[in-house]
């Protein structure tokens, strides 16, 4: 199978804006008429599992089907269908087969970690299988014994991985920016150890880049330009945008000079856009095709397109 690296940067190139939407559905948050049960109330978190499983993916399959030719990824939050068991499951391998068939890249944001042989079954539960997504988010707490086994299964299967180095969240300055008596912060010695652990031979692809990548977060913009020069072989997954507070001149941060080494998330901004005031729920999905198609010319532009 081609690179994760060069698959990537091809479908960027084929749509022209390189954004993906983030598929992290509520069912307290869905268009009224679509959650709507037999007996007239729009269904619940508590509901019955697998109702609320089947209406979450028909969510993500209406969401897929109006973005799939304006993005060339979709990001599915793995813990929004995990909640619901097994039914959550089923679900969520269905979104990754629709948005396959869309013709996307699925990145799923699944964030695991743990030590080698405990990260060895979750690489296999995550990577492996012909439903698995082309690449997914990783913690590096437990360093490179802990990410060796996803790297092995993603090398093998031509997959991808995105392995946290700075998030969006307000208190990751709390952990990331703890301070060593040479004045490095964490997320920078994590940084290094991610440009090391992907610089061997068989994981650059064509293109120069490793299937080994970063979440950059676009909310430290100064702090993504920093981790460019620390990182210069990693595609960057860049989370913030949007609903989070970053814009796309933050976003553009996290790019090389020439435009690519990074894909940029948005998620509750685009498929919740039919929430805003003056949208018509009706029609919803004409509201997040038009936040999508927004979303990625704002992206463009900031990098120098039209």
């Amino acid at each position: 199978m081609e690179h994760f690296a060069d698959r990537l940067l091809e479908a960027i190139e084929r749509k022209g804006s390189p954004v993906c939407v983030g598929l992290d559905p509520l069912l307290e948050r869905l268009p009224v008429d679509l959650s709507r049960r037999a007996g007239g109330a729009p269904a619940q978190a508590g509901d019955d599992p697998a109702e609320a499983a089947a209406l979450l993916e028909r969510f993500c399959v209406e969401v897929i089907d109006a973005v799939a030719d304006i993005v060339p990824a979709v990001k599915p939050q793995v813990a929004h269908f995990e909640r619901y068991g097994g039914a959550g499951m089923s679900a969520y391998h269905q979104v990754m087969r629709t948005a396959k068939q869309a013709g996307l890249l699925v990145i799923a944001d699944v964030k695991r970690g743990d030590i080698g042989s405990t990260a060895a079954q979750y690489a296999a539960a995550y990577l492996k299988g012909p439903d698995g997504p082309d690449a997914i988010t990783v913690s590096g707490y437990f360093g490179a014994d802990g990410l060796s086994p996803f790297v092995e299964a993603a090398r093998d299967g031509g997959n991808g991985l995105f392995v946290l180095v700075r998030t969006s969240n307000p208190s990751a300055r709390d952990v990331q920016d703890f301070t060593d008596a040479e004045g490095k912060t964490l997320f920078q010695h994590t940084a290094q150890c991610v440009a090391s652990l992907g610089e061997a031979g068989e994981l650059i692809g064509a293109r120069g880049y490793s299937l080994v990548g970063a979440v950059v977060a676009a909310t430290y913009p100064q702090e993504a330009r920093l981790l460019r020069e620390i990182m210069p072989q990693q595609l960057f997954l860049v989370p913030g945008y949007g609903a989070q507070g970053a814009g796309a001149e933050d976003c553009a941060a996290a790019f090389k000079p020439d435009g690519t080494g990074a894909i940029v998330n948005a998620s509750r901004s685009v498929i919740y856009a039919f929430r805003r005031p003056g949208q018509v729920e009706a029609d919803w999905k004409a509201a997040v095709r038009e936040a999508a198609r927004a979303f990625a010319g704002d992206i463009a532009r900031a990098l120098g397109g039209t």
